[in-house]
């Protein structure tokens, strides 16, 4: 049965920005917007720096790319959805046919 992409998220990938005093800063950049399927599983709090951090796994099922299209998610890469981030932990194919992909993923809120 497929699963119901039901969800726009957008793909975006890490990129460094020049800072202006010779060193960069982590920004992101988007790749584009696909539909999903997301699905959250456990959480847990965890110790942050300035504060406690709710962090929680997630499943979110896309549509498959093929291996080396900019649409193919892939590790440390994010999805984003509004405020919400999802940082993408790894990338499996899912489905007998590989019609779509699993992402596993952790959304980090601070609590």
């Amino acid at each position: 049965m497929a699963p119901r992409l039901n969800r726009q998220l957008v793909l975006e990938t890490p990129t460094q920005i020049a800072d202006g005093a010779g060193g960069y800063t982590q920004g992101w950049a988007a790749l584009g917007t696909v539909w999903a399927n997301l699905t959250a599983r456990t959480g847990r709090e965890a110790a942050g720096i300035a504060a406690p951090l709710s962090r929680v796994a997630c499943k979110i099922i896309v549509r498959a790319a093929p291996v080396g299209s900019d649409a193919r998610p892939k590790a440390n890469q994010r999805f984003r959805d509004g405020l919400r981030m999802f940082v993408i932990l790894a990338v499996a194919e899912e489905g007998p046919d590989a019609h779509y992909l699993m992402c596993t993923a952790q959304e980090e809120t601070v609590a």
